[in-house]
């Protein structure tokens, strides 16, 4: 579990905005006239085509880089502290995948769609691998060190957030999400745990391992995590980008009511529950934040909010983010409610502690050529 201390919540009754500054986040996209929105997403569209066009990250070699500790553990290795020799002051996260592991759960395509996706994306709630090296035994994505730990953490050690700070995290989210979709990229795993907090107090979406790109606006993958899958995924039915609106309504409730909505002792029951749409708000919920749950967590494709005719718009105009200015917070303009405590860049104490193995364990058996393209 990821953790540790933290500065106290403010509860400001109304979110604080800085001086304007325009960031450009890709290449010469900008984002400052909310009327503007829809050129913002193709420009970003283009250069995202011409990266998958380039190839742009380029291997490098794992002795490229001073490993120090392991801050994590993903679903094919772990994920460590480490730095490039190069640039020895810059401290990155490298996630290690055995490619054993990688062929025996068969999930070969969903590395391939992580390393393209994740090194051509640019977006400042999403993280972007900047290297990329691989050996006989395992790939290795490396990509920027968020010192702040994650949503997880910060959860576990508080509870329950406000919802002002809900709604912070919330538009975020809702951010990376209109990019992904844009690029009709569905994310697929937005949970607690894949939401880091950066040093500025701005989120970063990571681990694109199960996001797909989808042509036919339909895919019928099982995959994700139980508790945040949308009922369609559940009944194997072809789905699309209203999953992650419904994964949305349920972080969402989580945050402000430190539970999610559908729990169960066996996945059969949780399925079953997802399935019928049946929960309970919990009352101290505002009538804005009740409201806008409702509209997500709807079973029914043609009543949850993000799959109507409005689009995304029903989401961002909706009155529980009457305090988000949405091109303010696309160009962290605002104060955040929570920046985390940290000593050094390289500072892991919200992270959990794991003991370390061995990283030179030998390998056997692995066929090299399904990696030939990586």
């Amino acid at each position: 579990m990821y953790g540790g201390e933290s500065t106290p919540e403010a509860e400001p009754q109304t979110i604080i905005s800085v001086e304007n500054e325009i960031i450009t986040h890709d290449n010469n996209c900008t984002l400052e006239d909310i009327n503007k929105v829809n050129e913002y997403l193709e420009c970003s569209k283009i250069k995202f085509e011409n990266r998958l066009r380039q190839q742009q990250i380029k291997e490098s070699s794992i002795d490229d880089f001073i490993i120090h500790k392991t801050i994590g553990m993903g679903a094919f290795g772990r994920v460590l502290l480490v730095n490039y020799k190069l640039k020895p002051e810059k401290f990155l996260a490298m996630k290690i995948m055995k490619k054993e592991q990688i062929l025996k759960r068969n999930f070969l395509q969903h590395v391939f769609n992580e390393k393209q996706l994740s090194s051509n994306l640019r977006h400042p709630f999403i993280i972007h691998m900047e290297y990329y090296a691989k050996d006989i035994c395992n790939l290795y994505f490396i990509m920027p060190f968020i010192v702040g730990g994650d949503l997880f953490g910060l959860m576990s050690e508080r509870g329950v957030l406000d919802e002002l700070h809900a709604m912070f995290y919330a538009g975020q989210m809702i951010l990376a999400l209109e990019y992904l979709h844009s690029l009709d990229i569905i994310y697929r795993d937005l949970k607690p745990e894949n939401v880091l907090i950066a040093a500025d107090g701005f989120i970063k979406l990571t681990d694109l391992g199960l996001s797909k790109r989808i042509t036919s606006n339909r895919t019928t993958t099982l995959c994700g995590t139980p508790y945040y899958l949308a009922p369609e995924i559940i009944a194997i039915k072809p789905y699309g980008k209203p999953v992650d609106w419904w994964a949305l309504g349920i972080i969402i409730f989580e945050m402000v009511s430190g539970s999610v909505p559908f729990i169960a002792d066996t996945e059969k029951k949780l399925f079953y529950k997802i399935l019928s749409g049946s929960y309970r708000m919990p009352i101290n919920f505002s009538p804005n934040l009740s409201h806008f749950v409702k509209n997500l967590l709807q079973v029914d494709l043609s009543k949850r909010y993000g799959n109507l005719q409005n689009g995304i718009s029903d989401i961002k105009s909706h009155r529980w983010f009457n305090k988000i200015d949405w091109i303010i917070l696309y160009n962290k303009n605002m104060v955040p409610q929570y920046i985390p405590t940290f000593n050094s860049p390289s500072d892991t104490h919200n992270f959990e502690s794991f003991v370390e193995e061995d990283t030179s364990i030998i390998c056997n058996g692995v066929d090299q050529t399904h990696f030939a393209n990586f």
